[in-house]
Formats: C-alpha cells, sequence, structure tokens
C-alpha cells in the first residue's frame, strides 16, 4: 500500500497528513518516508481509487478493501459511475448483502453479480439504472432519496433536483407496508422494521422533510419504537395502533396531494 503525501511545514515540526479513510498504514505503525522525484505522475495514475464519501464521515478499512475490489470489477463493464449504499454501511459488520447501484446505458455482463460475490464472498445486490431515470427517480421516489443520502462513490455527485410529488407512485410503495397490519403475527422483525421504514420515509418524502435513514429513524423512534425492539421482534399489538395512526395519516397526505391535481 502506498499512498501519495505532501510535507507541510508546520510551527516546530514539518508534517504529512494522511488521508483518514484509507486502505492500510493504521495509526501507530512505523512506515518509511522518501521523496518521489520523478515518480509522482507515475504514482498518481496507479492511485486511481479515491472513493467520494456522501452522508458518511468515514469506514472500517476492511470495507474500504471490498468497495476496491468492486469498483475494480465493475469498471470492466465501463459505468458511467457506481455507488455503494445500504447497511453494508452502518458501522459493524451485520449485514448480509451489499447493495450496489451502477449507472449505465445499457446492459451489464449477466454474470457479473456472480463475479461479485466470488471475489468478495458477499451476495450483491445490483440496481443498474441510468442517468435519465436514476434523475427521476431521485425527484419521485423516498426510496432513492434515502438509499442516496449516505452511499460511497466511484464519481463526485451533483444533485439538485426538487421533489415532484406523484401521488400514484406513493400510494402504490405505502401499500407495501400495509402488509405489516394485514400479517403482523407472521413477519419476523427486519421485515417489520423495513415496512415501517417504507412508511416514514414515504411521509417525510411528501411533507418536504430532511430524509436520511438517520432521520427516518429518529421519527420511528419518537413516534413508534425503538429501532432494536422492532428488528429483535421485541414489539406488541400497542405498536400496531401508533402504525396503523401514522399509515392512515401518510395515505390522507397522499390522497390530498392526488385531489390538488386533478
Amino acid at each position: 500500500m502506498e499512498i501519495i503525501a505532501k510535507v507541510s511545514k508546520g510551527s516546530k515540526m514539518d508534517q504529512i497528513y494522511l488521508p483518514k479513510n484509507r486502505i492500510g498504514i493504521t495509526a501507530g505503525e512505523y512506515v518509511i518516508v522518501s521523496p518521489l522525484g520523478g515518480k509522482i505522475d507515475e504514482m498518481k495514475r496507479n492511485n486511481e481509487f479515491k472513493p467520494l464519501f456522501y452522508g458518511l464521515k468515514e469506514i472500517e478499512p476492511i470495507k474500504l478493501m471490498i468497495i476496491n475490489e468492486i469498483f475494480s470489477i465493475i469498471s470492466k463493464e465501463n459505468p458511467d459511475n457506481v455507488m455503494i449504499t445500504g447497511s453494508f454501511l452502518e458501522k459493524g459488520f451485520r449485514f448480509n448483502d451489499i447493495d450496489i447501484l451502477i449507472i449505465k446505458e445499457g446492459k451489464i455482463n449477466p454474470y457479473l453479480n456472480e463475479k461479485i460475490q466470488n471475489k468478495i464472498g458477499i451476495n450483491p445486490h445490483l440496481i443498474v439504472i441510468d442517468n435519465k431515470s436514476l434523475l427521476e427517480g431521485l425527484e419521485t421516489d423516498p426510496i432513492y432519496s434515502m438509499m442516496l443520502s449516505k452511499c460511497i462513490s466511484k464519481e463526485r455527485l451533483i444533485f439538485k433536483q426538487k421533489r415532484k410529488i406523484n401521488p400514484k407512485l406513493l400510494d402504490i410503495q405505502l401499500l407495501k407496508s400495509k402488509s405489516l397490519i394485514d400479517n403482523f403475527d407472521i413477519l419476523n422483525g427486519e421485515e417489520k422494521y423495513y415496512l415501517t421504514l417504507n412508511m416514514v420515509s414515504i411521509l417525510l418524502f411528501i411533507e418536504n422533510k430532511k430524509l436520511t435513514k438517520e432521520d427516518a429513524d429518529n421519527y420511528i423512534l419518537k413516534n413508534l419504537s425503538k429501532i432494536d425492539e422492532i428488528k429483535y421482534n421485541l414489539i406488541g399489538k400497542d405498536f400496531i395502533k401508533k402504525y396503523n395512526e401514522i399509515y392512515k395519516k401518510t395515505f390522507s397526505l397522499i390522497l390530498n396531494r392526488a385531489n390538488e391535481q386533478k
């Protein structure tokens, strides 16, 4: 592992700053410092992996290594951009898969999913979308807004889309969350959390409030239950009553928007 850094003047000692999010060279390690000279252009060309962080400040070095492998494999598809999102970016190692958003016109290698899984040993969830569809999704779909509020991107993101309320789309998405009410006794904790998160993200989206996973979790904590209690399936029937009230409120807001647009 080699990192390019510049010597900076200090008041008492000169110093070299290293990026906090890096693969290898942990704090406390001894390193050799030597001038690059004419090698600097070659080093810059070889040191292409510079992930861009959105909505998070740092991530475990081993996860950066995995992301590096993923970007390297997908780069052969010549995508416009690649983004890592979802639970993989949360602290710790409690994740079953990794969400990968590939921005590309046209199709990708049908065996790409298998190639990534064989290389990193984690099941990848690939979403392939073109730029136009992505921008439309960010305007109308709360899931896209929340998904990209925290991500690691290969290329710089520049999104300045205003929200557009599409009552039909939101109504279809909200209908998924009704299954929690109808099937409360047979759903597991993770399923209940996903359906709750889906409903709350729609509510925050239509109310034009800030929409990140943390914002949605804070709303759930304040109005419904602790997140772990939902995920570990420790909630009771009193949860359903509060959930149903928020569901009706969200549905009413969608209905009002639909009537306004007639």
